[in-house]
């Protein structure tokens, strides 16, 4: 019998190895990003646009806090299933990846891990129906790789805090009806639940951008704001809150990038199919079609590094440098391929009528925020040496 020809996409049939319910997950996603995101993304990234008309749609869908419990108004998907999510999300827009992680790794996560039972039964439901949006407050003006060196500082007042500093490329800022902001305190970093309209706060959107124009960037101020007891994170304190964040929102940047590369191979390999110079279709010449294998490679040694930490995360076992080594292949491997799609693309790739100027673009933010590469490379030098060279 005739072999069966491959998914160019999925060469080592990793799709058989989901579950009935993580391919359903997969399946409706990629439907969503395919009839919704897609038709409009390229001119939202064009106008430096957020489209928040999606919000609703994402929230239907269960997109928002989707590995959270299903009592708290969320889906109940496993680490896998969010993965995916990820994954079809970003093979729309980087921008579109960064909301639903944020509101859902870095918000929706830290009110549920370390929060009380009041503020989880007043936030979550809301913020899983689209009604209520995060945004997370870590990163600061003077430098995001070094957070213990915190500047923003919370003092107890009474039976209040009161909250003073500035934070920096916050996403989703200026969209935001609550912040989780951390901040020095003399117990140590603890996590804050800052409202909208609270006296004192404000959102101030980042323009001028280059990457993830279809996103929602700001800086975010708190000048003597008044933070009540009632809305501190109660059960965390230090670096570990935030950092423990940042493991689940890294978790899922593993799986997004693949999204993006994929979209840049397939659409690059049509191209080239039709490209003719010379007389014969450029996708005929060892040079490309070297670049394509070498792109179908990458993407299946990523899907496999990704699938795997999956299985690690819904055991209960992953540990923060596998997240970090993941994070700095996948997103290196998709910066590498959205560029040489560019290239292959000659000319007609510099418009926004292709993806890979827009996914190389947005991948420049996706490999430097939440852990720059060099961080990540440093995170995994010291795990196989034992000697910390930060």
């Amino acid at each position: 019998m005739p072999a069966t020809p491959l998914n160019p996409t999925d060469l080592y049939d990793i799709r058989s190895m989901l579950s009935d319910e993580e391919r359903m997950v997969q399946d409706t996603v990629a439907r969503f990003t395919d009839e919704r995101v897609l038709p409009i993304i390229g001119d939202c990234f064009d106008k430096g646009r957020f489209p928040t008309e999606l919000i609703p749609e994402m929230a239907e869908l269960g997109l928002l806090g989707s590995s959270l419990p299903v009592e708290y108004g969320c889906a109940g998907m496993n680490g896998v299933s969010y993965g995916l999510v990820c994954q079809e999300l970003e093979r729309g827009d980087s921008g579109i990846r960064s909301f639903a992680s944020v509101q859902s790794s870095l918000c929706m996560y830290p009110i549920y891990a370390y929060g009380s039972e009041e503020q989880r039964k007043r936030w979550l439901p809301e913020m899983a129906a689209g009604k209520v949006i995060g945004c997370f407050g870590l990163t600061e003006p003077h430098g995001g790789s070094d957070p213990a060196n915190m500047k923003t500082n919370a003092k107890k007042d009474g039976a209040d805090w009161i909250l003073n500093g500035a934070k920096m490329w916050i996403t989703n800022g200026n969209l935001a009806h609550i912040a989780i902001v951390w901040a020095q305190t003399d117990e140590g970093i603890q996590g804050f639940i800052v409202e909208k309209g609270m006296p004192g706060f404000t959102a101030q959107e980042v323009h001028k951008k280059m990457s993830l124009r279809a996103s929602v960037t700001s800086a975010l101020f708190f000048d003597n704001v008044r933070v009540p007891e009632a809305n501190r994170l109660p059960n965390v304190k230090g670096l570990k809150g935030p950092l423990g964040c940042l493991t689940q929102a890294r978790y899922g940047i593993t799986w997004g990038p693949i999204g993006a590369a994929i979209a840049c191979f397939t659409e690059t390999t049509e191209y080239a199919k039709n490209r003719t110079l010379f007389q014969r279709p450029i996708a005929a010449t060892q040079a490309v079609q070297i670049k394509l294998a070498d792109m179908a490679r990458r993407i299946t040694l990523a899907q496999l590094l990704s699938l795997q930490l999956g299985r690690l995360k819904d055991k209960g076992v992953m540990q923060p440098t596998q997240v970090s080594l993941a994070k700095w292949n996948n997103v290196r491997m998709a910066i590498d391929i959205a560029r040489e799609c560019r290239d292959i693309l000659g000319g007609a790739g510099i418009t926004t009528e292709h993806c890979p100027i827009r996914h190389a673009l947005n991948l420049e933010s996706v490999i430097t925020y939440e852990g720059t590469e060099t961080v990540h490379q440093l995170v995994v030098g010291r795990e196989v040496t034992g000697i910390n060279a930060f």
